[in-house]
């Protein structure tokens, strides 16, 4: 440090000698200003936006039944319409212009794709609502373009009374525009407005590329052709057996919804008849190469080319089967030995059952044709490295081609396997948001106060870190009446006066609640009414030990308007019950050994205000009057039966307490008590600690 400070002085000296005249004062350079995403400021487009051309009329017919069978295959996908009607239906965004007329409607829709998304998408692809595209054929092409060509792409078709050479593209089957061309376009587009006259917009459009840009429409390019087909009257999309009709990547007229449905189904019919034969063609590769590799043919895995079942590496690994049958499961999400199966299980056993069948049909028939008698037995797992693992034992009633029959039981082996890894698109969220901390006391929390506050002021006051805390000091009656002769919380509100005194720029607010039922619904709607709709909170209970890793989960998992954060926190054992009296474990990189997760405890949560106040907004209209129902509920129901948004329950390695036997109020609800409890009982010990210090006892009591 000290010789780079000389250098810099000398330098000084050394310029001083060069030059007498003092230097200008230089003008103090402003911030870089960095943009919100990496991929904005490196540059990177998404790849293709899709505009559906639609109108009053149809809007709810043929441009929903577009939505249906397309919009789930497009990241981005708009509607353009002149005139809006009196309901958007669901799941659509709708731009409309204010004007019916065909050429203003393709001149404003033009205008709206180059000022909102040109500089965010390489390709635009714009569609009538009376056009089926095969979505996925679309998004194939444009991965096999390149985006630095002038690229005008679709069903080349001529003017009328025009020059032999140029063509426009057909509306009616969708056309292809990149990037570069809708920058050029842009700045002639006016032009364009005053001086062509045209009755179609497609052929407008294409004139003003064509005299501006000297583009011309084309139906192949770069070795990839534009596949279309043009519909009859009375067309049965079954039937349709020419090589242009399944080979199309655009199909127009389409007349009606139901056309539109039926044009899918067969078009994805096809695709899943190729996907099919592409995974027998890949398999019957890997059958032929396994006798190269090193592990020869029992290297082969079952089902070919999906990944071989999971190794346990320790008996704490191994992954249990769950039985069930085709009315019961023995293996419930509430911890019961027998439930009844209902809902997506049942769905997924009916359906597994009938996939079993007709695997077992397609190999032997027409020498046998198998029919289900009964489901024996049932088993099933799910393996993270390949997917839910099927096991059925089958009474089977097999007929021969003469029709005898015999009844036979089979066991059958099946695999559903992971589909492919989506990522799903999630609001920004960033680690500066400030986390306003809330914690609720009792009189029985009063022993624990202080080791909070000490890891509050040691994790989050000395590191600096964006977090604030309200205390909420929970009188009983009795004790709100005699306050100013003994305040029971006096200890409490004199350490938060030394913290005050140590950080003078921090200020802990503390609220005061007479209750004899400590609500938390209550309690947050005091919170709430002082805290802007902005305030991201964190509900903590008293044996929270809070710190700066836990906090920034808070922080990137909670996103307003999304998604709500109930951290499941682990609770560390009775240490008199698990050690006896040796040394506790001293270790930290086992610091998660001795207790466990605490699932049946909610007092710990990350949401925003705004969110909360617009579910409990829906709360209040359903109970109307009733504020005793309050008493049975937690913030965490509030959320989930009065809010559309994300609810992320997940366990949480930052959130670490130390055991203490919570005080249970018999005043709130039967299920809010009874969950009490069994988080007290739970937390106790694990079985085998349990069983040793019964073991234990009993040699005492027999000695």
């Amino acid at each position: 440090m000290r010789r780079l400070r000389w250098q810099r002085r000398e330098s000084r000296r050394a310029d001083a000698l060069l030059s007498p005249a003092p230097p200008a004062r230089r003008h103090r350079q402003p911030p870089a200003c960095r943009t919100r995403y990496i991929q904005t400021e490196l540059g990177f487009h998404e790849r293709l936006f899709v505009a559906v051309l639609t109108s009053k009329a149809t809007l709810n017919t043929l441009a929903v039944a577009v939505n249906k069978t397309v919009a789930h295959h497009f990241s981005r996908l708009l509607y353009f319409t002149g005139l809006r009607s009196a309901k958007v239906p669901h799941g659509m965004v709708l731009v409309a212009h204010g004007d019916e007329r065909p050429i203003w409607l393709m001149y404003e829709t033009m205008n709206y794709i180059h000022q909102h998304f040109g500089s965010d998408y390489d390709w635009f692809y714009i569609m009538q609502d009376d056009t089926y595209a095969q979505a996925e054929q679309v998004k194939a092409l444009v991965t096999h373009l390149s985006i630095n060509q002038d690229v005008y792409l679709g069903r080349a078709e001529e003017f009328i009374g025009g020059d032999e050479q140029a063509r426009y593209c057909h509306g009616g089957f969708g056309y292809l525009i990149s990037r570069s061309l809708l920058l050029k376009l842009h700045p002639h587009l006016d032009s364009c407005r005053n001086e062509i006259l045209s009755v179609r917009p497609d052929e407008w459009l294409g004139r003003c590329i064509i005299d501006f840009l000297g583009i011309t429409c084309v139906s192949q390019l770069q070795g990839q052709n534009y596949h279309t087909y043009e519909l009859a009257k009375n067309t049965e999309p079954e039937k349709e057996e020419e090589e242009e009709f399944q080979a199309a990547l655009a199909v127009h007229p389409v007349s009606d919804m139901t056309l539109m449905y039926r044009l899918h189904k067969h078009f994805s019919r096809i695709q899943l008849d190729r996907a099919y034969q592409e995974i027998q063609d890949l398999q019957m590769q890997i059958r032929n190469l396994t006798s190269l590799t090193p592990a020869g043919e029992v290297g082969l895995t079952w089902p070919v080319g999906i990944n071989s079942p999971f190794l346990p590496k320790s008996r704490f690994e191994v992954i249990s089967w769950d039985y069930f049958t085709e009315q019961h499961l023995f293996s419930c999400p509430d911890g019961s030995p027998k439930c009844e199966l209902l809902g997506a299980s049942k769905a997924d056993v009916s359906e597994i059952i009938e996939s079993a069948l007709e695997q077992l049909n397609s190999r032997y028939q027409p020498l046998l044709r198998f029919s289900k008698r009964q489901l024996l037995n049932g088993y099933r797992r799910f393996d993270p490295t390949r997917g839910m693992e099927y096991t059925l034992d089958l009474l089977l009633e097999a007929v021969t081609q003469k029709g005898h029959s015999h009844v036979l039981a089979k066991r059958v082996s099946l695999v559903r396997p992971l589909s492919k890894v989506e990522i799903i698109p999630m609001p920004y969220v960033t680690e500066a948001t400030r986390v306003q901390l809330v914690l609720p006391l009792t009189v029985q929390d009063l022993d624990f106060v202080a080791n909070f506050l000490d890891m509050f002021a040691m994790n989050t006051l000395d590191t600096h870190d964006n977090a604030l805390l309200t205390l909420l000091f929970i009188y009983h009656p009795y004790d709100a009446q005699r306050v100013s002769q003994v305040d029971v919380f006096a200890g409490v509100k004199a350490m938060v006066g030394e913290l005050e005194k140590r950080y003078a720029e921090v200020k802990i607010p503390w609220i005061s609640v007479k209750t004899e039922v400590p609500s938390q619904v209550k309690l947050m709607d005091i919170v709430s009414k002082k805290h802007p709709v902005d305030t991201l909170f964190f509900l903590a209970s008293v044996w929270t030990e809070i710190n700066m890793e836990f906090l920034n989960r808070c922080r990137m998992n909670t996103i307003s308007n999304w998604q709500v954060f109930f951290p499941v926190h682990f609770q560390e054992f009775n240490p008199a019950l698990v050690y006896r009296g040796e040394q506790t474990a001293s270790s930290t990189t086992d610091f998660l050994r001795d207790g466990h997760f605490d699932r049946h405890s909610f007092a710990e949560a990350c949401f925003y205000n705004s969110d909360y106040m617009t579910a409990r907004t829906k709360l209040a209209a359903d109970i109307l009057d009733r504020d005793e129902v309050l008493e049975s509920m937690e913030v965490f129901d509030v959320f989930l039966h009065y809010s559309g948004l994300h609810l992320f329950r997940a366990v949480e390695p930052g959130l670490v307490q130390k055991y203490a036997l919570r005080s249970c109020n018999p005043r709130l609800s039967e299920e809010l008590y009874h969950r009490c409890v069994l988080s007290n009982l739970e937390g106790l010990a694990s079985r085998s600690h349990l069983a040793m210090a019964l073991f234990e006892q009993e040699q005492a009591n027999s000695t």
